[in-house]
């Protein structure tokens, strides 16, 4: 039988603990020289994905509004007016039940985004590298005990990041290496220079046309994906260029596209998953244990 008070405890224990991730987070980027901006909840643009999910939509007026499923447009749209920003955007991605038992998947999750005017892919694993030894130093000093009570393999990431190069990685271990790579390593590593078939039209084509200036970070002992993100595409024609090749249908994004005609900067950044790295550093099964009132994919809670 499960003890009640114990799982409750443990509970308060996870959620103090994703309370100081965001904390620390945000205190490094504000050194950094980031500001914190709002989040957007509903617009009628918003990330079209590279893998279908059921629609999240509301009809308002004549016009419709899409829940947001990340701020990648929207943060492109922000360093126009500050050249570093960050939030923590709540996502709402319906996805398929198949995804309820990956342990990495909920259908409402948070997302830290940030993004930085100019910055090139380099620019964003540094910093991303020096706020994960940041952040996980300080839950350290505060959690210790309780983390290793649960995480007998916590310890404060070693940087650099191993870089791996996605079609190298493809081709010696299979269409499954992220997960081979991903219960093998142990310490979080980055998956760089994705084929452009297999991400979204915003990400920066490389000068060979076949993959992309982005990146994934891949915890380890088999956690997965942590953080995708990368430099930005930002010039009018090559966007049309690369949503012809993905079928993005161009009505469906005509705001953003009227504000690209504008002009926006280059730019680089990416998300983290607020609930997965609470999950890895805590040692959860399922991300589901790393917040209140989670969703998971096939089920409706409350």
């Amino acid at each position: 039988m499960v003890n009640v008070q114990e799982s409750l405890k443990v509970k308060r224990e996870v959620l103090e603990i994703s309370s100081e991730i965001m904390s620390e987070s945000g205190q490094f980027l504000r050194k950094a020289g980031f500001i914190e901006i709002l989040p957007v909840i509903i617009s009628p643009i918003t990330d079209p994905l590279n893998h279908s999910v059921f629609d999240a939509s509301i009809d308002y007026y004549d016009g419709k509004y899409s829940l947001t499923k990340s701020m990648i447009f929207h943060k492109q749209l922000a360093v126009r007016v500050f050249p570093k920003i960050f939030t923590f955007s709540p996502n709402i991605r319906l996805e398929t039940e198949d995804k309820k038992s990956t342990g990495r998947h909920l259908i409402e999750f948070t997302q830290l985004d940030l993004e930085v005017k100019g910055a090139k892919r380099d620019d964003i694993l540094t910093l991303i590298e020096n706020m994960f030894v940041e952040v996980f130093k300080d839950v350290d000093e505060k959690f210790g005990q309780i983390i290793r009570s649960m995480n007998p393999h916590f310890s404060i990431p070693k940087i650099p990041f191993e870089r791996v190069k996605y079609l190298e990685a493809y081709d010696e271990y299979g269409p499954d290496f992220e997960t081979i790579l991903s219960k093998r390593a142990t310490e979080p590593f980055w998956l760089i220079d994705i084929p452009i078939e297999e991400r979204e039209f915003y990400d920066r084509l490389d000068g060979d046309g076949k993959v992309l200036v982005d990146m994934d970070l891949i915890y380890p002992y088999g956690f997965g994906e942590a953080i995708s993100g990368g430099e930005r595409e930002h010039e009018y024609e090559k966007i049309l260029y690369r949503m012809n090749l993905k079928g993005n249908d161009h009505e469906t994004l005509r705001w953003y596209l009227d504000e690209v005609k504008k002009g926006i900067p280059p730019s680089a950044g990416c998300g983290i998953g607020i609930e997965r790295l609470t999950r890895f550093v805590c040692n959860l099964k399922h991300v589901s244990e790393a917040r209140l009132f989670a969703k998971l994919p096939g089920t409706v809670s409350i």
